[in-house]
């Protein structure tokens, strides 16, 4: 057991991730979290210190408290804080706060001792696949939208920025978790349980899928890299996926199942039919699809992540598999609290 002497701070430590890590790295570690100014907060176990991830002076002044209060030396950085929406709109954040932020957290951490860095960027900057083709981390890069543009900018960053201070890019699928926590299932969810004519339409091969990752093997994979990072290479990238990618098929078969005790059989229409309905609905209400999001429909990834279990001993304990029902069954007991917590609106 540790005496917790060892500092580890964490970015965006009130996010669904964050908070997580924070309660299982307190049992060995004393943790430092890097949050915005108001609520939500970190959990207990970590003092909260609020940044500005676009401010110098914010900055400066977050890592004077780090140095007053811990010393100079840090045992891991985890990153997590970054900008990201579902418009598919331009936005400078991105470079501010994902890009820049990062920049900017790295040349203060240049005056301490830092054992490691570990950023969380994203599978989305891979080039599509295709089934049964995995993605490793030598596969070629494709970003389409700016979140994922900005990850891979940032990563960049970390190799020209680093100095001395040994880096773990973590390329993590689509999380979930047994509350739903994933944006394009809860929403696939959501129009399934509504019955939702949109439910039955898609412009896509529905033997395409994404890989996606449990949130509590994430938190396991971080904590790993965290442990072993005296063991790790200097400057490392590593997938982080489940171990079976579900096709778009198979999850509309399982929720629809678990849902309403059948299958939801699945129409396909034109790609310019589902922009039009996507512009359609978007125009007269707030819906999920966006017309950008059609043109990607049909793109398939399917994660390697023998690299992370071969150098961290990690092995993902979840799947999405057998994780639907319990999401479904949860969903079923408590509706509106499903809704909430989700930020789905009816």
């Amino acid at each position: 057991m540790k005496d917790k002497t060892e500092v580890i701070i964490v970015t965006g430590s009130s996010g669904m991730i964050g908070s997580a890590l924070i309660h299982k790295l307190a049992e060995k570690y004393q943790v430092v979290g890097f949050d915005q100014d108001g609520s939500p907060f970190p959990p207990v176990e970590a003092e909260c210190i609020c940044v500005d991830l676009t401010d110098d002076d914010r900055m400066a002044f977050a890592f004077k408290r780090i140095r007053y209060a811990y010393g100079n030396k840090i045992a891991s950085v985890v990153h997590l804080a970054a900008y990201y929406d579902f418009l598919g709109e331009p936005s400078d954040l991105y470079d501010k706060v994902t890009v820049k932020g990062t920049e900017r957290m790295l040349k203060y951490l240049q005056d301490f001792e830092v054992e490691q860095f570990i950023f969380s960027s994203s599978m989305l900057v891979y080039k599509p696949s295709s089934p049964g083709v995995l993605i490793t981390e030598e596969s070629p890069l494709e970003p389409k939208w700016d979140y994922p543009k900005s990850k891979v900018t940032t990563e960049k960053v970390m190799h020209d920025k680093r100095g001395k201070i040994p880096v773990v890019m973590m390329r993590i699928a689509g999380v979930y978790s047994e509350d739903g926590n994933s944006i394009p299932i809860t929403n696939q969810i959501q129009r399934i349980y509504e019955k939702q004519i949109s439910a039955r339409l898609y412009p896509a091969n529905t033997a395409h899928g994404s890989t996606f990752v449990h949130r509590d093997d994430v938190i396991n994979a971080i904590a790993l890299a965290v442990e072993k990072r005296n063991d790790l290479p200097k400057e490392i990238l590593l997938n982080i996926g489940d171990d079976e990618t579900l096709t778009y098929r198979e999850l509309q078969d399982i929720i629809s199942t678990e849902i309403h005790g059948k299958k939801m059989p699945i129409i396909a229409i034109p790609i310019w039919f589902a922009k039009a309905g996507a512009f359609m609905q978007n125009l007269f209400g707030k819906a999920f699809i966006k017309p950008w999001m059609i043109d990607l429909a049909d793109d398939h990834f399917e994660m390697d992540s023998s690299k992370a279990k071969k150098l961290l001993g990690w092995r993902p304990k979840h799947g999405l598999r057998d994780t639907l029902p319990k999401m479904v069954k949860n969903l079923k007991t408590n509706p509106k609290k499903f809704y909430e917590v989700n930020k789905l609106e009816k």
